[in-house]
């Protein structure tokens, strides 16, 4: 296993543990970050790239998903 692959699991831990914090002090922009950082976790973990490169996929993503978005059009 290599370090961005482990960087990313450490990632998704904080990124739990921060949306659980979220929840129990009604802080939701706290839920969001967390949700927002567990996602880079995994596709950090899942493919084996770096925190930069993993934020420039989820970034290319919400683009991609904001285009498609009925409501935005």
């Amino acid at each position: 296993m290599n370090r961005e692959r482990i960087a990313g699991r450490w990632k998704q831990l904080k990124g739990i543990a921060r949306q659980q914090w979220g929840w129990m002090i009604a802080d939701d922009a706290g839920v969001l970050a967390g949700r927002r950082e567990q996602a880079l976790g995994r596709i950090q973990a899942a493919h084996g790239l770096t925190t930069e490169a993993g934020e420039k996929q989820l970034a290319e993503w919400l683009a991609e998903q904001h285009k498609a978005d009925p409501i935005h059009k």
